[in-house]
């Protein structure tokens, strides 16, 4: 075992009892919470692995595949670690390795330095390699390692990308260094592990993006599904569909339900160019909140006798985030003190409006039909005269304030941001209250602990006597939830809908 592997303390994982009877049960929510290393077979595995049980005493248990590889351990083929969700915990929230993860995770070590990764995060590099050391037994390097080499795996064993594309997706400058990092870390070349010619360029591209079980898939098209923007979105029953740019390279996507019940979305991308599809896996794993804990939120949110029937009502409820920040903050603003309804109208007018139309033949050959347009971009708004939309002056100057803002810099959708810092910038334009804010950082950045206290029908649903709360009131009473109060957002917005009606949109801004 490598010095770093061995240092990992136990605190980061399970409880070890835990942790041998979740493999035993071969318990589907503990999937990504923690892996098992075989000693004998130098493999490591998920909990959910489908192969004979080993020994008790040729196991190790890591908290996550990175420490597993950094003790030398390679990842099972049957069960495949790649297709595990994320640590949740670790990954989200202000803390300076969550930070961290997240601009890992959007390939901030792709190149740059280490030492840029921690300016971005406010510590040194020394401090940086020593908390990840201690929280997750492998340097940042180690981790920014080991996602591209299991993201390359899935893309070798579930598509028929060409090798070379594969290698360009997951982060390789050339092919050669593909090959001999993929055979030196799993002792074995990439072709070994294609099972199937290379496809055509025209060809779907389908991945499983798994998660931890419940998961409410449902209640997440519901809620997308009443925002759905026309010419832009399609959600029906049973997926979710949207184009994306640029416009001299557009493609769509649609994400659905992985069939036989398996604990995985499926998503088919059309159009996607090699090097964004771990871009678009990312985004997509946060719009979906695929990566989230159900125990460790439930946990925290149970102690509170309003949220403990929603919770056990819908266990698998998720946070629901968006595809785009800017297209997320200037529905935002629409939206305000309106109904969800109005709103969706005005956002359609304005992406038929200022969005650029896809090509003919390729709007003319979309399945499912009704994806023609591109959200506009910030500089398409930043001047443009949106009162002919519908929207009042006011609202309108708010939309072209984000859109400049957007293109200054004054205010952006970075990952190291904390949630006070990222409120704090947007809360200082123009039209932008602390309601705003606080709704963009819930999905645009999936932020777990965002927290629009001045929300009015919030502020009835969090009260246990049916009167309305002051904003201050609920502030001080979802301190108990923290760091999950977006969820108990969502829970308490649910709860206060008809069945057939979906999440109300903004209330409240300044």
């Amino acid at each position: 075992m490598s010095p770093a592997a061995a240092t990992i303390p136990a605190a980061h994982l399970p409880d070890p009892h835990v942790c041998e009877q979740a493999r035993l049960s071969r318990d589907p929510r503990f999937d990504g919470l923690f892996f098992t290393a075989v000693t004998s077979t130098r493999i490591y595995c998920r909990p959910v692995c489908p192969a004979p049980t080993p020994k008790r005493e040729n196991i190790t248990y890591y908290g996550n595949a990175a420490a597993a590889e950094a003790a030398g351990f390679r990842p099972c083929l049957r069960c495949r670690p790649e297709l595990s969700p994320g640590d949740g915990a670790l990954r989200r929230g202000d803390a300076t390795v969550a930070r961290a993860l997240k601009l890992i995770d959007e390939g901030a070590l792709a190149e740059q330095p280490l030492a840029a990764l921690a300016e971005r995060v406010g510590i040194g590099e020394r401090q940086l390699r020593r908390l990840f050391v201690e929280r997750l037994g492998a340097a940042p390097i180690g981790v920014h390692g080991t996602r591209r080499l299991l993201f390359a795996k899935q893309l070798l064993t579930e598509t028929t990308l060409p090798i070379t594309q594969v290698a360009l997706a997951a982060g390789f400058g050339s092919l050669r260094r593909f090959n001999s990092t993929f055979l030196e870390a799993y002792r074995m070349a990439p072709r070994d592990l294609r099972k199937r010619p290379s496809a055509r360029a025209d060809e779907a591209l389908t991945l499983r993006l798994g998660y931890r079980p419940p998961y409410d898939f449902a209640a997440m098209l519901a809620f997308l599904r009443g925002r759905a923007l026309p010419g832009v979105e399609v959600v029906d029953e049973s997926s979710y569909a949207r184009v994306f740019g640029p416009i001299d390279a557009p493609g769509w996507l649609r994400v659905s339900a992985w069939p036989g019940g398996e604990h995985a979305l499926k998503l088919e991308l059309h159009g996607a160019q090699p090097a964004r599809l771990l871009e678009f896996v990312t985004k997509l794993r946060r719009m979906f909140d695929l990566d989230a804990d159900p125990q460790a939120i439930a946990a925290a949110l149970s102690t509170c006798p309003r949220l403990q029937p929603l919770l056990a009502k819908q266990p698998g409820l998720r946070l629901p985030s968006g595809w785009d920040g800017f297209e997320i903050a200037v529905r935002a603003v629409i939206g305000q003190q309106v109904s969800v309804a109005a709103a969706r109208t005005v956002a359609a007018r304005l992406a038929q409006r200022y969005g650029e139309a896809l090509p003919v033949p390729f709007a003319a050959g979309l399945d499912p039909p009704g994806l023609t347009h591109l959200f506009p971009t910030p500089l398409a708004l930043a001047d443009a005269d949106l009162t002919t939309i519908g929207l009042t002056r006011a609202r309108a100057a708010t939309v072209r304030a984000v859109a400049q803002a957007l293109l200054d810099g004054r205010v952006d959708f970075k990952t190291e941001r904390t949630l006070d810092d990222f409120a704090a910038r947007w809360v200082a334009l123009s039209g932008i209250g602390p309601w705003t804010a606080q709704y963009i950082a819930m999905r645009a950045l999936g932020h777990p602990d965002a927290f629009p206290a001045e929300d009015l029908v919030l502020q009835r649903a969090a009260s246990d006597d049916g009167t309305r709360l002051t904003a201050k009131a609920l502030g001080a009473r979802a301190q108990a939830w923290r760091p999950w109060r977006a969820y108990a957002v969502m829970h308490l917005w649910r709860d206060s809908m008809p069945a057939a009606k979906p999440a109300p949109t903004a209330r409240k801004t300044k």
